[in-house]
């Protein structure tokens, strides 16, 4: 049985918390929480700070605010604990560096919440691209696109240039494009007009190219009710009404792929040929409970970490350059 802290009950956390409750091989010790509002009704110990937690534990799950990151990690690697670490690992390169830093000489293991790469349609879609199905990977387009309620950024850390959605939202999609395509080789953004009165990013368009020469457009925004999004193609957040529809196509030499439909486009040799289709399936994932449960093998050392803190780096790295892309152009307008 293995013993877990979780550090942080807020949207994220609080459904960390359930899923280490509703697995049967590990146990919740504790949580960290200074907000006693969001403990209310836990059966376990609550403790303010990570360095106040009387239980042993074999691991934590650091699902506190981004900024807090490098702080909760270094004290959880100076108790032994495993760490799982959520999206964005870091604020910067040189808190990521850090971070690593304290990781690799506490001699602890590292998980990046990047949980997107834990879905079986999503591992199912890298063996379509990586396999050949669609030949060579030329292009993909990809859609992330909903209405934030006001309220998710009232009183909070999201109410400033923190609340970008290219750092909650966009480096999911990245991490994912990474994952299917590769290495990123060069960055380019332009920001929409702003709706809210907020000093942060709301909407825009990336273009990125990639080390094994595909080209990918990514469109996003939070403040437009739409159906086109992963959270919403694929229902995997409980908090995010699920559409079904897709929200990335990738086409290659010889034929396509959308997602998280699975449909696979075929047939076209030429353009007087009409294209056919085939529907691919792979069962639905809780891609919260796949990741806890590849945590716990990459803590008792059975596994490798899907994605560990060095290789979130890179995410963070093109997430960032997304960021000063789309910085540059709003100080040109």
């Amino acid at each position: 049985m293995t013993r877990l802290a979780v550090v942080g009950a807020g949207l994220i956390g609080s459904r960390h918390i359930r899923a280490v409750q509703q697995n049967p091989d590990c146990t919740l010790v504790a949580v960290v929480e200074p907000d006693a509002a969001r403990t209310a009704g836990l059966d376990v110990p609550v403790y303010a700070r990570i360095e106040d937690v009387q239980e042993a534990a074999d691991g934590a799950i650091i699902a506190s605010p981004t900024p807090l990151h490098p702080d909760h990690v270094r004290a959880a690697a100076a108790r032994g604990w495993g760490v799982l670490i959520e999206k964005p690992v870091a604020d910067s390169l040189a808190e990521a560096d850090a971070l690593i830093a304290t990781v690799k000489g506490a001699r602890v293991a590292s998980l990046v919440g990047h949980h997107r790469r834990h879905h079986q349609s999503v591992a199912l879609l890298r063996r379509i691209v990586t396999e050949g199905r669609i030949g060579q990977p030329v292009l993909a387009t990809l859609i992330w696109a909903m209405k934030k309620p006001d309220a998710y950024f009232e009183g909070n850390w999201r109410s400033g240039g923190g609340g970008s959605p290219v750092m909650i939202n966009l480096v999911h999609d990245i991490d994912l494009l990474r994952f299917l395509f590769g290495e990123v080789t060069e960055v380019a953004a332009v920001g929409g007009a702003p709706v809210r009165d907020a000093d942060r990013v709301e909407s825009g368009a990336v273009a990125l190219s990639f080390a094994g020469g595909v080209s990918a457009t990514l469109a996003f925004a939070d403040t437009t009710p739409s159906p086109w999004g992963f959270e919403a193609g694929t229902g995997e957040n409980p908090n995010i009404a699920r559409s079904g529809q897709n929200m990335l196509w990738i086409a290659g030499t010889e034929g396509g792929v959308a997602f998280p439909s699975l449909h696979v486009w075929s047939g076209a040799a030429d353009w007087s040929e009409t294209p056919v289709n085939a529907r691919e399936g792979a069962p639905a994932t809780d891609p919260l409970a796949a990741q806890l449960r590849h945590f716990l093998d990459v803590i008792t050392g059975r596994a490798e970490p899907l994605i560990d803190a060095e290789d979130a780096r890179k995410t963070l790295a093109v997430a960032l350059q997304i960021e000063t892309a789309l910085a540059r152009a709003r100080e040109a307008a």
